[in-house]
């Protein structure tokens, strides 16, 4: 299903289809159990009657033989029917969530807007798990109809008024409990949704730990999260009440049930209606009945938290792309011309600008959200207010936006690294390319290699030189493993300098025709500086690259460099005819 089109029931609809064969052969085992342990109590009676009671020992002797194979029969089918439910439940829950990753990763974007990273996390965990649940939850409750049904139908032909309190009982029992379940539903949701807060609260202050050692904010972030912690805990004893009074009034009310069946056959047996062994096999089926009517209150349970979480889950995948269309294939090959007409997105109000193919071109800016409003428009993770935006010729809105974003690499500032070897994070956006590439090659019937440069210009070599030209190769030098020590999660083991240093790395070694990097190099210290920006003119020399920084050492090496001013181009040439003529530049830049 494409985005806008999902409901919680959609998801539900589609996780129960998803796995029919499991379920069904799980419920179908499962109705064997239950027909089993229904005629238990039903064998018994017939035991008292025609064994007991007659003193005959070699009948005693084949109704135990009996009793022994139909318990045999009847555990064996509930290991097979709730294998097959478990099976069923985990397959679907599986299923969402890689339809949840591929949601949030599609290139269109979107599906994390107003979300924190721990929510989205939540969801394609605790959700997709009750949602999967749904399967098991299903199967369980047929097994259970199938129960009531067989002792129903026994206790009608045994006494037709302890057969209708069955079967007019139960859809009320039941009933009954739907209408319980429908404030667990409602709580159950919110619960869910302080809880995926807090998950999200959470990793944003682990992610941004040093910067609030830097500034002495750590008891302000321990109440934030306190706060929300507290939020998510309230919802949780919330949602528990709600929980266990369902549960305990469907439970009042099962028992009250069984004891209004074993009333009446207690009854029915001193008129003489029942005979000793059939008012036994009456009583062992009202037993009997408690697990079935049990199983449906945790059915309801299950139904009310799994059609909360399917609502959660249709919101992610339904979320609205933030950008859309875009069918065409980039343009091959990819000269890496880009040019913007008219552009208005928050800071840019207008901006007309050519960025020639194949050239180094800084961007210096005034204001911070004109850098960050630009970088949003080249990479497409948005569509400018008005204007429009072309590579080669072609507006972007006209291109796939995942081929887009393979000939259009914008290196955000602000991008994080995995958990990983440094080699293994600087060769990753590459070797994701490369994949690509192979499989778009073996579509198109085509062999044509990936690599860039010369033939003996070699992957390993290649990481070479992206780590040299980012100075990254003094990172690795200092590290006790070399390329091969881990970084940790999000690098946190690195210094700032080094994890831009990495970034930049990546970046480079990705090599795409279009690179675009913002500010990497903003904890690097001076002489470094100037030796990655001749590194990064060196190694991009004859494809379009891309600064936007006010770092005059970057700057100094462009071919030519773009003032943002208000929004608007302000002013045109290299670095050192800008300082010397341009006042709001040298602002900008040497200020």
């Amino acid at each position: 299903m494409r985005s806008g089109e999902q409901s919680g029931r959609d998801v539900l609809t589609r996780s129960v289809r998803g796995q029919a064969r499991r379920v069904g052969l799980g419920a179908a085992l499962g109705c064997v159990h239950q027909l089993g342990e229904a005629l238990v109590p039903v064998l018994i009676g017939v035991v008292i009657d025609q064994a007991v009671a007659g003193q005959d020992a070699g009948r005693l002797a084949l109704w135990l033989v009996v009793l022994a194979v139909m318990y045999v029969a009847l555990s064996w089918s509930f290991r097979l029917g709730a294998r097959a439910g478990e099976r069923g439940a985990e397959e679907a829950a599986h299923t969402l969530r890689l339809a949840i990753v591929r949601r949030v990763l599609d290139a269109r974007g979107g599906a994390e807007e107003g979300r924190l990273p721990g929510e989205l996390a939540n969801v394609a965990t605790e959700d997709a798990k009750r949602v999967g649940a749904v399967n098991m939850a299903l199967m369980s409750g047929i097994w259970a109809v199938a129960g009531i049904t067989a002792s129903a139908v026994w206790l009608l032909l045994t006494s037709v008024p302890l057969g209708l309190i069955v079967l007019l009982g139960t859809p009320v029992l039941l009933w009954l409990g739907h209408l319980l379940s429908k404030p667990l539903e409602r709580r159950s949701e919110a619960e869910q949704d302080r809880a995926a807060h807090a998950s999200g609260v959470a990793a944003d202050l682990v992610a941004g730990l040093r910067v609030l050692k830097g500034l002495g904010a750590q008891q302000a972030a321990v109440e934030r999260y306190r706060r929300t912690s507290r939020a998510s805990l309230a919802a949780t004893l919330r949602a528990a009440r709600a929980e266990s009074w369902q549960t305990g009034l469907v439970l009042a009310l099962t028992g009250g049930f069984i004891a209004l069946i074993a009333l009446v056959g207690g009854r029915l047996a001193l008129d003489g209606s029942l005979t000793l062994g059939q008012l036994v096999s009456a009583v062992g089926l009202a037993l009997f009945l408690l697990g079935p009517l049990e199983t449906f209150a945790w059915v309801n349970a299950e139904l009310a938290q799994g059609r909360a979480s399917a609502a959660r889950v249709a919101e992610v995948l339904a979320a609205r792309p933030a950008v859309v269309g875009g069918q065409d294939p980039v343009p091959d090959p990819v000269r890496g011309e880009l040019r913007l007409r008219g552009v208005r997105l928050g800071g840019p109000d207008g901006v007309d600008l050519d960025l020639t193919a194949g050239r180094l071109t800084g961007i210096a800016v005034t204001d911070p959200a004109s850098a960050e409003a630009l970088l949003r428009c080249l990479g497409r993770e948005t569509d400018p207010e008005s204007g429009s935006v072309e590579l080669d010729g072609v507006p972007l809105t006209r291109l796939d936006p995942a081929g887009l974003r393979a000939a259009v690499l914008v290196a955000a500032h602000d991008a994080v690294l995995f958990d990983g070897s440094l080699a293994a994070n600087v060769t990753a956006q590459a070797e994701a390319a490369a994949e690509s590439a192979e499989a778009d090659g073996a579509a198109s019937g085509t062999t044509e290699g990936t690599a860039e440069g010369t033939a003996e210009d070699t992957a390993d070599l290649r990481t070479e030189r992206a780590m040299a030209a980012a100075h990254a190769d003094e990172v690795a030098r200092s590290l006790p493993h070399g390329a091969a020590t881990g970084v940790g999660e999000g690098g946190r083991s690195l210094s700032g300098g080094q994890r831009q240093r990495v970034l930049l790395a990546r970046a480079l070694r990705a090599g795409p025709p279009v690179l675009v990097v913002h500010d990497p190099t903003t904890a690097v210290d001076a002489v470094t500086e100037a030796r990655i920006a001749e590194g990064l003119r060196e190694i991009r020399r004859g494809r379009t690259t891309v600064v936007v920084t006010n770092s005059p050492a970057l700057l100094a090496v462009a071919d030519r460099v773009v003032l943002l001013d208000g929004g608007r181009v302000g002013a045109e040439g290299t670095h050192a005819e800008l300082v010397q003529a341009d006042a709001t530049y040298r602002t900008a830049v040497l200020a």
